[in-house]
């Protein structure tokens, strides 16, 4: 028998933007991050270690979807040069930067694991040595452009039992050089600072409103499929 509502867990956003894509449309989501909730909604998200509540939370034994936001910055292929001395590979490897490395896809990994009927985990454009040490699965990139958003931010998701994002309102992008192309680059424009990191992982809403009716509609059907099996 399909239990009702279906059980989506956000890990590593404290946004709470796709967490409330798929409460508005019914699903009991709840999302879990080192940080507070950025729209006060603490009923619904756990503050703290994904890996310090799993154990001890009924909630999150039997889910429908879990959706991952790992720490990417040392997998992605725009930081691939801090892997070495000086950002120079004839220095040779930076050591510091690797332990980091490893620590990092140990993570994803473990995110990975987490039983779940349904799996999607967000991921950078990788440089060769994370996607050899993870072992990518099926992945599709995505655009904020291609749901409405007009901005530039190439977005992988790493698919275990959904279908991949269909656009929903693709827009044009504008030409480069143009002022209107360095406003669609505000993510890779954002300057130095303390949160410069949480401003370029923060999800874009037109994105969490699509996973949250494609996906949402894929669990939906399959748990029907299962419950009249």
């Amino acid at each position: 028998m399909m239990h009702l509502p279906l059980k989506v867990l956000i890990i590593g956003e404290c946004s709470g933007r796709m967490r409330q894509a798929f409460r508005r449309r019914g699903f009991d989501a709840r999302s879990c991050d080192l940080k507070p909730a950025e729209d006060g909604e603490d009923v619904y998200h756990y503050q703290g270690d994904i890996f310090h509540f799993l154990p001890k939370t009924p909630w999150m034994w039997d889910l429908d979807l879990s959706i991952g936001h790992p720490v990417c910055r040392t997998m992605a292929n725009s930081g691939a040069k801090h892997l070495y001395l000086g950002m120079r590979k004839e220095n040779g490897p930076n050591p510091a930067r690797w332990a980091e490395l490893e620590a990092g896809v140990e993570h994803y990994k473990a995110i990975r694991a987490i039983p779940a009927r349904h799996k999607a985990i967000e991921n950078p454009v990788m440089h060769p040595h994370a996607m050899r040490m993870i072992g990518m699965g099926k992945r599709q990139f995505v655009q904020p452009w291609w749901f409405g958003e007009p901005f530039f931010k190439a977005t992988g998701w790493e698919l275990d039992n959904l279908p991949p994002l269909v656009p929903t309102n693709k827009l044009t992008p504008p030409a480069p050089g143009t002022d209107e192309h360095k406003a669609w680059s505000a993510v890779h424009r954002e300057p130095p600072g303390p949160e410069r990191e949480a401003n370029r992982s923060r999800s874009f809403v037109g994105m969490c409103e699509a996973a949250a009716e494609q996906w949402g509609a894929a669990i939906v059907a399959s748990s029907r499929l299962e419950a009249a099996a």
